[in-house]
């Protein structure tokens, strides 16, 4: 595999890339982890992992189902009484000063398939989804200037593009869990993932915060810029200090052996050696595609043709080499993916410090999955 990232050298300053089939893991780390080219990419390094950490926020909300604290159909006024009375503008291209009630109540489960009316859509220029990005800013410049019950307010104040449970929308609803959680808890988002998930895991480099310490193995990240890269953050940038807004979208950093150990959590169906996190109905609430056909179409720009479950993208029907059906997992737009096949207890993690400019696969991605398929 290390022959497979060298051949895609000049289009990153490194890599890191795991497979594994089994107990059976192969691991590769190529490039440079810093700006200036003088720290070697181990498999160690730490990345800023972007939408991987959804998946992990959506198992968070899982715990709390299966604690009993949170049913599905709840509606989450309940605890976030700021949503309690949405509106949804009545057409998703009119203004957004065009608005209707909701019909009923947001769920915890609208939260968790992506259909809670609010979020990205495919088109970016709609009228209720500008207003979303000019109000909360784009994911992208995640973690957020606003605290979480900030953030709250002022996404009250944008109307639903769609009717709870009629749409996919992309990003929106895994920071609303994360608020969530934090709110029926009582407690910090970061706090709680890592004594109920992290802890338990041994992901002892996954956080919201890279600790002084370890700062030697986080890699700085870039954008792609006039054919060569430009720093967009480096190590004791951004994530040297906990944030204003712990976003349960795209706030954690981790390594490809953390993300590894969650990927394996969820092929044991929940469990730790002899200890149980979570049901196995609740993995395979995650791993399951919740869509309608007529969803799954209209989300193709982001899912490609594949469904969702909860925090992830699940394949339905195999086009690809790599495409199995329930195959689980996602892309990060930091230029990180995390994905495992449960009929074959594969697992791929591919971590790069490059921005994605669409939400397509990089030719990397897509030939480290040809990879772990054969």
């Amino acid at each position: 595999m290390t022959e497979l990232l060298t051949t895609h050298a000049a289009d990153l300053p490194g890599a890191v890339a795991l497979v594994a089939h089994g107990e059976q893991v192969e691991a590769a780390a190529v490039g440079s982890a810093d700006a200036e080219g003088t720290v070697p990419m181990a498999r160690d390094s730490l990345f800023r992992i972007a939408s991987l950490t959804k998946p992990m926020t959506a198992a968070a909300v899982l715990l709390l189902v299966d604690d009993g604290v949170l049913k599905l159909d709840d509606p989450i006024a309940r605890w976030l009484p700021e949503l309690a009375a949405p509106v949804v503008v009545r057409t998703p291209g009119g203004p957004v000063d065009d608005v209707v009630p909701a019909v009923r109540p947001i769920t915890v489960a609208d939260l968790l398939t992506f259909r809670c009316g609010y979020g990205l859509a495919a088109d970016m220029t709609l009228p209720a989804v500008d207003l979303l990005l000019q109000v909360l800013g784009h994911p992208a410049a995640a973690p957020r200037g606003l605290s979480p019950d900030e953030w709250l307010a002022a996404l009250a104040q944008v109307p639903l593009l769609y009717q709870p449970g009629q749409a996919w929308l992309y990003d929106t609803g895994s920071d609303l869990q994360g608020v969530l959680i934090a709110r029926v808890t009582g407690r910090p988002l970061p706090e709680f993932l890592a004594e109920r998930l992290f802890e338990p895991l041994g992901m002892a480099d996954t956080g919201f915060a890279v600790p002084t310490a370890a700062l030697g193995r986080f890699t700085s990240a870039y954008r792609r810029r006039d054919g060569g890269f430009r720093l967009i953050d480096s190590p004791e940038g951004r994530w040297s200090t906990p944030p204003k807004f712990p976003s349960g979208s795209a706030g954690l950093v981790s390594t490809a052996d953390d993300l590894l150990a969650f990927a394996r959590f969820l092929l044991a169906g929940g469990t730790i050696g002899d200890h149980r996190l979570l049901r196995p109905e609740s993995v395979r609430r995650m791993t399951t595609d919740h869509l309608t056909p007529p969803q799954r179409a209209a989300a193709s720009p982001f899912l490609h043709g594949a469904g969702w479950g909860h925090g992830g993208a699940v394949d339905v029907e195999p086009k690809e080499p790599w495409e199995v059906a329930g195959r689980y997992g996602w892309v990060g737009g930091a230029g990180t993916a995390a994905h495992l096949v449960p009929s074959t207890g594969t697992v791929t993690v591919l971590l790069t410090q490059v921005e994605l400019t669409s939400p397509d696969p990089t030719p990397l991605m897509r030939e480290v999955w040809t990879y772990a398929a054969n």
